[in-house]
Order: C-alpha cells, then structure tokens, then sequence
C-alpha cells in the first residue's frame, strides 16, 4: 500500500474512535407511536359521486317520460314529415346491410355479451368495493 492510504485509513480510524453512535431521546418511541395513532385516526375522505342514484332515476324517469309523451301525444303532420324521412334513411341501412348474414350463435353472442360485461361490471365493482373498505 501507498503511504498515503495508510494515513488515510489510520485517520478514518482515529476519527470513528472518537466519534460515539447516535442514540435517539428517551422519548422517541412514544413520539413515534403518536405520530401513528394521529395519522390512524384521520377519516380519509369517502367517495360520493357528483351525481347521486336517486338523481339518476329521476332523470333516466324524466327521459322516459319525455320519449313516452312525444311518441304518444305528438301532432300527426309532424308525424307523416318524420315518417318519410325516417322511411327514407331505414331504407338506406336495410340496402346497405342487405348483403350481411348472421348466424344464430352470433346473434346470441352479440344480444348476451354485453349483458354479461354489465353484470361482471357490477360484481367486480363489489368486490372492489368490499377489498378497499376502509
């Protein structure tokens, strides 16, 4: 070794010699605990949604009325204008999709598949829900 790194390492030695472990205060642990038992009694904010469930119904209601009275109680002029307009586009879609044939076992799996991804929806929501109640 050079001379120069056995100065050095005689210098770290004498200096750690002389220097004694810190040691935290007598009350440190309780302060610590406290600390813990503050941090567990603050209530961490719980979700509520900008737009409650009974707001919601009443306006999944209001539409449904509102669809209801239009279908039901509109003027018959009105009526025959959006019928012919309506004629004229269903007919472009029905030539437009004329050519398209489906299966029995798709149309099953397009009508039940996103009745299925809902009801997974709502159960992993649950779940979810149950696992990160706090």
């Amino acid at each position: 070794m050079k001379e120069s790194d056995k100065n050095i390492e005689q210098l770290i030695e004498k200096v750690m010699a002389e220097d004694k472990l810190q040691s935290p205060s007598i009350d440190f642990t309780s302060k610590i605990m406290a600390n813990i038992q503050a941090l567990e009694e603050k209530k961490l904010s719980v979700y509520k949604p900008l737009i409650s469930k009974p707001i919601w119904i009443s306006i999944g209601i209001a539409v449904a009325l509102l669809v209801i009275y239009i279908s039901l109680f509109s003027v018959s002029e009105n009526n025959i204008e959006i019928e012919q307009v309506g004629k004229l586009y269903s007919d472009k879609i029905a030539n437009s999709f004329s050519g398209i044939h489906f299966s029995k076992n798709i149309m099953y799996a397009i009508l039940i598949v996103p009745f299925m991804i809902l009801i997974q929806v709502g159960i992993l929501k649950n779940y979810f829900d149950k696992k990160y109640e706090l």
